[in-house]
């Protein structure tokens, strides 16, 4: 039976997964985002449902000086006597801090933070059959040591660091081994990694030994997945993590994007699954070591979730799972309580272009052809407020579709932030009362239109989506899309009014 790839699509990179009976648990990077690290629950690794973020309080994560794409890098969830293990790092200004947190339901809710005195970053945690922990990392030039992957041996009640870092394995010659993960197969510790750089070089490579302290010998058939040379619609696979099901079978979770245009993508780095056997003591990762979009494999009996509905009528006592901020936000500027089925927002003086916590709720953009549509009623009162809808890679690579105040005049504006260059792409009168602003997406394309008394949409500019691409912007993200308000170096007088938002793929 065929399944496709990505089957988490959208920003959810650096996947880890674990089973415990038939269920499976799966964890992402969540970088500056805040709630941090998504967990999602499946029970055929095909169909995942979001059932929690792991760090979810502002004692687990404090994002407030937090840059693009720093933050919570790359978790690996585990499993052991009944409790869930999530180890991360959280990178701020160049300092790399490795912590843990555990919970007896991966729901949630999860323990407040503990610090473990181990550099690098991608930490993993193994447990052997003696009851001895392992915590390995990258280390690299950062921290004056060799680019390599380091083991030592903790206590996993104190966190406590039992032993001296040790080198591990220098990978196979490519750039950045990272990702490390170990896993113990017929008295063989098999040691995962991630080399390349997490773009279209990226690969996983392997190596084994009968000691956990090494040596490690590479696999004669490493890398044993890339897509660097492959005709795919899939590239970049790397930073994967192994699973074996109940039924016996092994699948391997891992990172890959798509292209949007060219050689841009801009969904950022996503969720892919491939089946592995075992030959002659190694995995082989879907047959030929690469990944595909269709996957016409056997699978695990599927057992898909009720799809969510494409609008949120914000009727819930709290948002979806789906949302996120931008670092820790400001609840006080945030209400789904104040005006029934409406969400409030109101704008401070922060905006998209600050290294801060813009009044601004989000989600992933997902598909590369949807559309995406609000309802707004936002009265501004000043020139420095605004309102609207924004499309956001990176706090200086975005576009903005908002209502403002123009000399006393109701205003619909379209503006481009890319870095120096921040143009009004279109500017128009508006009328009185609510307003629906849409932005259709295409590879090509963002298309904005909106709808005022009337029956149809108009379209009143579209944009390149190339600018918002990784390759242009650098770091680790992908596009979002969401809800905003500021007014601009002051706080807005007028709080702005969402009746409803959908998020339509084509």
């Amino acid at each position: 039976m065929a399944y496709k790839n990505p089957v988490i699509p959208g920003v959810y990179p650096d996947p880890s997964v674990c089973r415990v009976d038939g269920d499976f648990w799966l964890v992402n990077s969540s970088f500056e985002y805040f709630p941090g690290v998504p967990i999602w629950h499946s029970r055929d690794l095909v169909n995942w449902k979001q059932v929690g973020h792991v760090l979810s309080r502002r004692s687990q994560l404090k994002l407030d000086s937090v840059k693009c794409s720093d933050g919570i890098y790359a978790p690996t969830i585990r499993f052991h006597n009944g409790v869930f293990y999530m180890v991360t790092t959280l990178v701020n200004s160049g300092e790399y801090k490795n912590f843990f947190v555990t919970a007896t339901n991966p729901a949630g809710p999860w323990s407040d933070p503990i610090w473990y005195d181990q550099s690098g970053i991608d930490p993993s945690l193994f447990f052997d059959d003696d009851g001895r922990v392992y915590f390995q990392s990258n280390r690299g030039m950062a921290f004056k040591m060799e680019r390599a992957i380091y083991q030592s041996e903790i206590d996993i009640k104190t966190g406590k660091r039992l032993t001296e870092p040790k080198m591990l394995w220098r990978g196979t010659g490519g750039c950045y081994v990272e990702g490390p993960h170990i896993y113990k197969r017929d008295g063989w510790y098999y040691l995962l990694t991630a080399e390349g750089g997490t773009s279209y070089g990226h690969m996983a490579a392997i190596a084994r030994s009968n000691n956990i302290w090494g040596e490690y010998e590479p696999c004669p058939n490493n890398p044993i997945l890339s897509n660097r040379h492959a005709y795919e619609e899939i590239h970049g696979t790397g930073h994967a993590d192994l699973v074996q099901a109940a039924n016996g079978s092994w699948w391997m979770v891992h990172l890959a994007f798509r292209k949007t245009v060219g050689d841009i993508h801009t969904l950022g780095r996503e969720t892919c699954l491939e089946p592995v056997e075992w030959r002659d003591g190694w995995p082989v990762v879907n047959q030929t070591g690469t990944s595909r979009e269709i996957m016409d494999v056997a699978t695990l009996p599927l057992q898909p979730w009720p799809q969510k509905p494409v609008r949120d009528d914000f009727e819930q006592a709290q948002l979806g799972l789906e949302w996120i901020y931008l670092r820790n936000p400001q609840m006080e500027n945030y209400s789904l309580t104040e005006r029934k089925s409406f969400l409030r927002l109101r704008g401070s003086e922060k905006n998209l272009l600050d290294v801060a916590s813009p009044t601004f709720v989000a989600r992933r953009q997902q598909h590369f052809d949807f559309t995406t549509t609000a309802s707004l009623e936002f009265d501004p009162q000043n020139s420095n407020e605004e309102a609207g809808l924004a499309l956001l890679m990176t706090n200086e690579h975005h576009y903005i579709f908002f209502v403002t105040n123009r000399g006393g005049q109701r205003v619909l504006v379209v503006k481009y932030n890319l870095e120096l260059i921040q143009e009004t792409e279109v500017e128009i009168p508006l009328a009185e009362g609510a307003v629906q602003l849409r932005i259709t997406g295409s590879k090509l394309f963002y298309h904005f239109s909106f709808l005022q008394d009337g029956t149809a949409f108009r379209e009143v500019a579209k944009v390149n989506t190339r600018y918002l691409g990784t390759e242009v912007t650098s770091g680790y993200n992908g596009v979002i899309i969401g809800l905003y308000a500021t007014g601009n170096g002051k706080p807005c007088a007028a709080p702005a009014d969402f009746d409803w938002f959908d998020y339509e793929p084509k």
